[in-house]
């Protein structure tokens, strides 16, 4: 799977997240070492800091699913991922992140994402 058809799928899934509140629906299709590709949507809350972000929503399924860090080659997001997000991707290990800024395409390493990322 090409990453714009890996984009592709994300902007697919991105019309299931559930965003009554800002009506930012966003998308994450990420690609497994195996081909499998995990889907993961924003889920926002009335209490505004308990929503969840479509690429956490996604590695939290695949690990639930077995999946470890390390397993991800690509992740798509329909936007640019946020902080709290940029820390996630370097933890699971993923190799490039895809996704649309300013209506452009967009291709970066987790570390030109997140420079000296928090390492425990």
């Amino acid at each position: 799977m090409t990453d714009l058809e890996l984009l592709a799928l994300a902007d697919t899934v991105a019309a299931r997240a559930y965003a009554p509140y800002s009506k930012f629906h966003v998308g994450c299709a990420v690609l497994a070492r195996d081909g499998r590709v995990i889907e993961g949507v924003n889920v926002e809350n009335a209490a505004y800091p308990l929503g969840v972000c479509a690429e956490r929503t996604a590695f939290s399924r695949a690990i639930a699913e077995g999946f470890r860090p390390g397993d991800f080659t690509v992740a798509a997001i329909t936007a640019s991922p946020c902080g709290g997000c940029r820390q996630w991707l370097p933890e699971m290990g993923v190799e490039r992140v895809v996704f649309r800024n300013a209506g452009e395409v967009k291709t970066m390493t987790p570390a030109e994402l997140l420079p000296e990322s928090f390492v425990l």
